[in-house]
C-alpha cells in the first residue's frame, strides 16, 4: 500500500485565517472538521495511509489537513456521499500555484509542498501571491 493525498479548491476562503475560522465555528457547534464531497475516493486505502488535503486558496496551495478517515454520508437527495474527516490541526505548507479545477485530484506525495518551518509556521508577513511568485523562481 502507498500513501497518497488529495488537494482541494478552499471556495469561499480568501486566505488561511478564513478557513481556520470557518472550521471553528464548525467545531464550536460540536461538529467535526469535515468535507463533503459527492465521489468517493477509489484509493481510500493510500489516502487512509496517511495522507493529507491540501486546501488550495487564491490559486495557490497554501495549506494541508491530515485525513483521520473517510465516512459514508446521505445527502438530502439521498445520494452517498464521501466525508472526508480531517485532523483539525491546519499545517501551512510551501505555496505552490495550482489552476481552477472541480471537485478534488490526487496529490502524489513526491508533489506535494513541503510544510513550512515550524518558524515560518508562526510568521504570516508575505502575502501568499507573493509567496507564490516567490517560490516559482525559486526564492523561498
Amino acid at each position: 500500500m502507498t500513501q497518497v493525498n488529495l488537494v482541494k479548491l478552499c471556495v469561499g476562503a480568501d486566505s488561511i485565517c478564513d478557513l481556520e475560522t470557518w472550521q471553528a465555528a464548525r467545531l464550536a457547534r460540536g461538529e467535526e472538521h469535515r468535507h463533503v464531497t459527492r465521489m468517493w475516493p477509489k484509493r481510500a486505502d493510500d489516502i487512509l495511509n496517511g495522507g493529507s488535503l491540501y486546501w488550495v486558496i487564491k490559486g495557490v496551495i497554501q495549506c494541508r489537513q491530515r485525513i483521520l478517515r473517510l465516512d459514508e454520508v446521505t445527502g438530502h437527495d439521498g445520494t452517498r456521499r464521501c466525508a472526508i474527516v480531517l485532523d483539525p490541526t491546519i499545517t501551512r505548507t510551501t505555496p505552490a500555484p495550482r489552476r481552477p479545477f472541480q471537485g478534488w485530484r490526487y496529490l502524489a506525495v513526491e508533489d506535494a509542498p513541503p510544510d513550512l518551518s515550524a518558524a515560518a509556521q508562526r510568521d504570516n508577513a508575505l502575502p501568499p501571491e507573493l509567496e507564490s511568485k516567490l517560490s516559482e523562481i525559486g526564492v523561498l
